[in-house]
C-alpha cells in the first residue's frame, strides 16, 4: 500500500483557537519518530499564521507550500502552511475573541480546498477546525454547519455500491461511540421529526462506516429509547412502538447487529459500553452528555456517510480563551489520528473489496 497522503486541516474561526492548536498539535507531533504520527498541512494565511505563533510564544518554524504533497517532506521541520485562496488584509486584522463576518469568505474557501484535495486523492482527510456559525450566517452562508456543507460539497462524489449517504455525526473516544439520530433540533421537535427511514438511515450509515471506516467486521448497534425507561411498554409514551421497534427490525433487515430499544440512562456505564461498538441515541444531548463527561478532552466528531474522511475536535471556538495560550489540542490530536486511521481502513477495505 502506498504512503498516506497528508491530512489537510481547515482554518476554522480566525478569531477562535483553531489556529494555537493547530500549532501546538504540530509541535507534539512533529516529535514523533519518523513514520509515528500522521503528516498535515494547515490552510490559512501564512503571515496570519506567524503572528498566531509570536502571540502565544511558541517555538516553531512555518513553511508556506505549493501544494499538499510537499508536506510530507516539510513537516520533520516546519508546519506545511498551504495559503488559503480567498485571503487578504482582514484576517491580518482578525483580534482574538473577535470574529468578524469580513473572514467568511476566507473561512469558506479553506473548507471547499480542503474537500478538493480530499476529493482528488491529495489529501488522505479532512479535519475542520471550528467555526463561528453565527459569523457566517451573518455573511450569508446558507448552510447550519461544517456537516452540511460537507454533505453538499461531496453530494456529487460517488460512494462504494449499496453504500448509505450522510452525513451523520459521530462523536468517538476510542471504542465509545454515539450517533445522535437527530442533530440541532429543539428537544420539543424530537418525537416529530423521528422517523422509521430516519434512524434506518443513520444506523445503515453507522453500521457501514464501522465496516469500512473502522475495520469492525460485525458492528454491534444499540439502539436507545426516546422516553424515560424507554416507553416502559407504550404507559411513558409510544415513540419505541411505534417509531424506534419498526425501525430496529427493518436494520436487522438490512444485515445490520441492531439491538434495543433500550432506556438511555443504562446504556453508557462501563459494562454497558463492551456490549457495542456504537450507539444509536435519539436527540444530540443524549448522544453527547455521556461522552463529554466521560472523554471531554478527547472526543473526537466524525461525519459518517461521506466520499471522504472527515473529522473534527469535539468543541467548538472558545473565544473567551482565544490568544491566551491556554487551549488545549488533545482533541485535535485525536482527530488528526483519527483521520488517519479512517483513511488507512478505508484504503485496506477497497484493495480488499477491489472497491
Amino acid at each position: 500500500m502506498a504512503d498516506p497522503a497528508p491530512v489537510a486541516l481547515t482554518m476554522g474561526e480566525p478569531a477562535g483557537i483553531g489556529t494555537e492548536i493547530a500549532l501546538k498539535a504540530y509541535a507534539r507531533l512533529s516529535d514523533a519518530p519518523p513514520g509515528g504520527a500522521p503528516v498535515f498541512f494547515l490552510i490559512d494565511d501564512p503571515a496570519r499564521v506567524e503572528k498566531i505563533v509570536r502571540l502565544v510564544g511558541l517555538d516553531l518554524r512555518l513553511a508556506t507550500i505549493e501544494r499538499p504533497a510537499d508536506a510530507e517532506s516539510v513537516f520533520p521541520r516546519a508546519l506545511p502552511v498551504l495559503p488559503v485562496e480567498a485571503g487578504g488584509d482582514a484576517l491580518l486584522h482578525v483580534e482574538p475573541g473577535a470574529p468578524t463576518s469580513a473572514t467568511a469568505p476566507s473561512v469558506i474557501a479553506s473548507i471547499e480546498m480542503a474537500v478538493r484535495h480530499a476529493l482528488s486523492g491529495e489529501a488522505s482527510g479532512v479535519v475542520t477546525l471550528p467555526i463561528q456559525k453565527k459569523t457566517l450566517t451573518e455573511a450569508g452562508f446558507a448552510h447550519p454547519g461544517h456537516t452540511e456543507y460537507l454533505g453538499a460539497l461531496t453530494a456529487e462524489a460517488a460512494l462504494p455500491r449499496g453504500f448509505a449517504r450522510g452525513p451523520v455525526m459521530m462523536l468517538s473516544a476510542g471504542s465509545f461511540r454515539v450517533v445522535p439520530v437527530t442533530i440541532h433540533t429543539p428537544l420539543r421537535a424530537v418525537p416529530d421529526a423521528l422517523s422509521v427511514d430516519l434512524i434506518v438511515r443513520t444506523g445503515l450509515t453507522a453500521s457501514q462506516s464501522l465496516i469500512r471506516d473502522f475495520g469492525i467486521g460485525r458492528p454491534r448497534l444499540v439502539i436507545a429509547g426516546l422516553n424515560p425507561h424507554a416507553g416502559e411498554g407504550g404507559t411513558i409514551g409510544t415513540e419505541e412502538q411505534d417509531v424506534i421497534a419498526p425501525a430496529i427490525e427493518a436494520l436487522r433487515e438490512r444485515g445490520v447487529d441492531a439491538m434495543g430499544p433500550f432506556p438511555a440512562d443504562t446504556l453508557f456505564h462501563e459494562e454497558a459500553r463492551r456490549q457495542y461498538d456504537a450507539a444509536l441515541c435519539m436527540y444530540h444531548d443524549q448522544a453527547l452528555v455521556p461522552i463529554k463527561t466521560l472523554a471531554f478532552y478527547d472526543a473526537v466528531n466524525v461525519t459518517l456517510g461521506l466520499p471522504i474522511v472527515r473529522t473534527s475536535p469535539d468543541h467548538g471556538t472558545a473565544l473567551e480563551i482565544a490568544g491566551k495560550g491556554a487551549a488545549r489540542p488533545d482533541s485535535l490530536i485525536g482527530a488528526i489520528y483519527a483521520a488517519a486511521g479512517m483513511a488507512k481502513a478505508r484504503a485496506g477495505y477497497a484493495e480488499a473489496t477491489e472497491e
